[in-house]
């Protein structure tokens, strides 16, 4: 079995996910400033779309080009609904989780017939029609104006998501809850069918799993992944445009997905925290950081081509089997010198007795 796989569950370890969580819980009062609170809480937002990717192309195999797109449907809907009809917060919130699964189905069921580039093609084709709807539909979207004053979620009285620091742990949890419904989708039946998906299509059939069913379902939970997650960044930012469906936020979860390592559990997270704090941290730079930023990139691709989690893992499981290999060495040389023993002592015993 692959090292990759056999360790993929490593960094999940109880232990992992209490110092983890902790450490989360914790960050706002050890935050230098509330500016570090909303970077990380927007981090959060973004890691829940890159989950979503590394469903469908992590774990099934398939380039989705459009999924920025469907960020940016679930962050519209929740803006219209709110903001032009009237909506609470958390029914608008739903819906948009509603209208990406239902658009994904219907997106999912025409793209997946087709295989390996000419999918990614009509994805990043699917993407530009989103982004030209989103532009030129005024009536519905308002156009290259964007919609201002959307609602931030609703505390029922009880909590103000206005806050920097409460809409952190609103991000936060939702953040668990991704990676908790990833973690119980890789390690489920439907994981693993998605996984022989991506080795080989005849593989996965002679394994009589149902090829277009599993495909579109991994794409429709990709797709929800992405509209939640675009929903909580409308009620953060509380104003989009039609920048939100810009092909180059698709490519931006990528990045991240590939810097984390792509079909690990933890890579989303750690790939979008890391590219998130490293962009932030060149702020200083300004126009130039990009200049420091692309080597930065390409560096870390070169030397840890797995990603960061990925190649942890690999270099892991090399160890291990390393270990095991020296175990297991070491208990046929004790085994074999036993059985020599045994003989020279056999030996002697008939020489005594001749």
């Amino acid at each position: 079995m692959n090292a990759l796989t056999k360790m993929s569950n490593f960094l999940m370890t109880p232990a992992m996910k209490i110092v983890m969580i902790v450490a989360a819980l914790l960050f706002p009062f050890v935050a230098g400033n509330e500016y570090q609170i909303y970077v990380m809480a927007l981090a959060f937002v973004w890691a829940i779309a890159v989950y979503g990717m590394n469903i469908i192309t992590g774990l099934c195999g398939q380039l989705n080009l459009a999924h920025g797109g469907f960020f940016a449907i679930g962050a519209y809907v929740l803006a219209v609904l709110t903001v032009d009809h009237g909506w609470g917060f958390w029914w608008a919130f739903l819906a948009a989780g509603l209208a990406g699964a239902l658009l994904g189905f219907l997106a999912g069921v025409i793209a997946l017939r087709l295989k390996e580039h000419y999918f990614a093609i009509f994805t990043l084709c699917v993407g530009f029609i989103i982004y030209l709807l989103i532009d030129k539909w005024e009536e519905l979207t308002h156009g290259a104006l964007g919609i201002i004053n959307i609602p931030a979620p609703s505390g029922f009285g009880l909590v103000d998501f206005t806050e920097t620091t409460p809409f952190y742990y609103l991000a936060l949890t939702f953040m668990v809850l991704s990676v908790w419904l990833a973690s119980r989708i890789a390690n489920s039946l439907l994981g693993r069918s998605f996984r022989a998906i991506r080795i080989s299509d005849d593989l996965a059939a002679s394994l009589g799993i149902n090829l277009m069913r599993n495909k579109v379902l991994a794409f429709v939970l990709s797709t929800t992944y992405a509209s939640v997650a675009g929903a909580l960044y409308a009620g953060m930012v509380r104003f989009i445009g039609p920048a939100e469906a810009d092909v180059v936020h698709t490519f931006d979860m990528i990045t991240y997905l590939l810097v984390g390592g792509i079909g690990t559990l933890m890579g989303p997270l750690i790939g979008t925290l890391a590219i998130t704090w490293l962009t932030q941290s060149l702020q200083f730079l300004e126009e130039y950081r990009m200049i420091v930023f692309g080597p930065l990139l390409v560096v870390l691709v070169i030397f840890f081509p797995r990603g960061v989690v990925g190649s942890f893992l690999t270099w892991r499981g090399r160890r291990l089997a390393a270990a095991h290999d020296s175990a297991t060495a070491a208990q046929n040389e004790a085994k074999k010198e036993s059985r020599n023993s045994a003989q020279k002592t056999g030996n002697g015993e008939a020489g005594n007795h001749a």
